[in-house]
């Protein structure tokens, strides 16, 4: 029986208790991630690129 209760209190908190976020909220938070994530990938391989050409240029002398 606790089990069950506990299973109507969880959908009554999703159903009516929780704020969901808009089709447009949603796109748009998906664009900030997305163009933070492309962001970040390209300071990881230029720094990734930069290290290699230094390190290939040290061992090269």
């Amino acid at each position: 029986m606790k089990f069950i209760n506990y299973l109507k209190d969880c959908y009554n908190e999703l159903v009516h208790k929780t704020s969901w976020p808009t089709r447009q909220e949603l796109t748009s938070s998906a664009v900030v991630v997305l163009v933070a994530s492309v962001i970040i990938a390209l300071v990881v391989w230029l720094m990734d690129f930069s290290f290699e050409k230094i390190m290939s240029f040290i061992y090269s002398v």
